[in-house]
């Protein structure tokens, strides 16, 4: 029975549906723009599908179901909505405004950079379903893995994320310190003069191999004054005077900006610099919704450029950004 229902398609289930309404074929037919062919080759299929009559002509008075035909019918209309549903569901592949994406970032983006890249999207593209998922590298490689996530905002360190990257831009890694802090007013300070403060580390997974792993590289290892996996903690601890940190992101305006407690130093050192791309598992068939993501993600960091994301020296600020995917 299965193999014998697939000769009925979908077209012809509709053509059935107008014939039902107009009880016409020659309506059908007007009304669908086909020939009265089509319209009774469809009748032929339904009534042998199902071994029965659907439809009587009536001399004079056009066409009519039968109650066999009216059961079909009841079944057509739940089978075309169902249709109906799924076009729908595909075409958010196509469009971006009223499509639903579902974004993993790394958790500082969250508060840090995701919000004015959403109302970048919603300006250039319309409005879109949004969900944010924040996690440090390992959450990010499983939601990506597992199909939780359309795309995944990070940096490049630890494993890789797979093949279909995306990469937007350059993040050096700079110092933050308590502004009545002296290194506060030094054009670029050492991990050397660093060490000699409490280091107020983002505890995350892979990121503070990434960063304990840059004093290895020219001095001792600080002493730890705090662990936390907050940035916001990060922020609050070094404005209290318990240490001075290390980080890559900075706040723009249009976030949660610094307080004035705070300074941010660039490094003497020429350290390797970590690099915001955006993995997702389409390769380069990726739905519109994706595409437009990078793309308001790529040109919010180009438009505020390097001075207001990234704490640099001014001969070290040109380079930063990717072209444009």
């Amino acid at each position: 029975m299965y193999f014998s229902l697939m000769r009925l398609t979908y077209r012809q289930v509709q053509y059935l549906r107008e014939l039902a309404r107009h009880d016409s074929i020659a309506a059908a037919c007007k009304v669908l723009a086909i020939s009265q062919s089509s319209v009774l080759a469809a009748i032929d299929v339904a009534e042998d599908v199902t071994g029965t009559q659907l439809f009587t002509r009536r001399k004079g008075h056009g066409i009519a179901l039968t109650p066999a035909g009216r059961t079909f019918l009841i079944s057509a209309h739940r089978f075309l909505a169902s249709g109906e549903e799924f076009s729908r569901a595909l075409e958010q592949f196509s469009e971006t405004s009223g499509a639903a994406l579902r974004i993993g970032c790394f958790v500082p983006f969250g508060a840090l950079l995701i919000p004015p890249v959403i109302k970048r999207y919603t300006e250039q593209f319309g409005p879109c379903d949004f969900t944010l998922l924040e996690g440090d590298q390992t959450e990010l490689r499983a939601w990506l893995a597992s199909g939780d996530v359309d795309l995944i905002v990070t940096y490049d360190i630890g494993q890789e994320f797979g093949s279909s990257t995306t990469p937007i831009c350059k993040f050096p890694t700079h110092a933050l310190v308590r502004a009545d802090n002296s290194l506060a007013q030094m054009p670029a300070v050492s991990l050397k003069k660093l060490a000699e403060h409490p280091l107020i580390l983002l505890d995350l997974p892979e990121t503070r191999v990434y960063l304990l792993g840059l004093f290895d590289t020219v001095v001792n290892r600080p002493k730890i004054g705090l662990r936390t996996q907050s940035y916001e903690t990060v922020r609050s601890a070094v404005s209290n005077g318990l240490g001075v940190s290390i980080l890559n992101i900075k706040p723009t305006s249009e976030t949660i900006p610094d307080n004035e407690n705070l300074a941010r130093v660039p490094l003497l050192e020429n350290l390797r610099q970590p690099t915001l791309l955006v993995a997702d598992p389409y390769g380069a068939q990726k739905p519109a919704s994706v595409s437009a993501f990078i793309s308001a993600l790529h040109s919010y960091l180009a438009e505020i450029g390097p001075e207001q994301f990234a704490v640099v020296r001014p001969d070290d600020a040109d380079g930063l950004m990717f072209p444009a995917p």
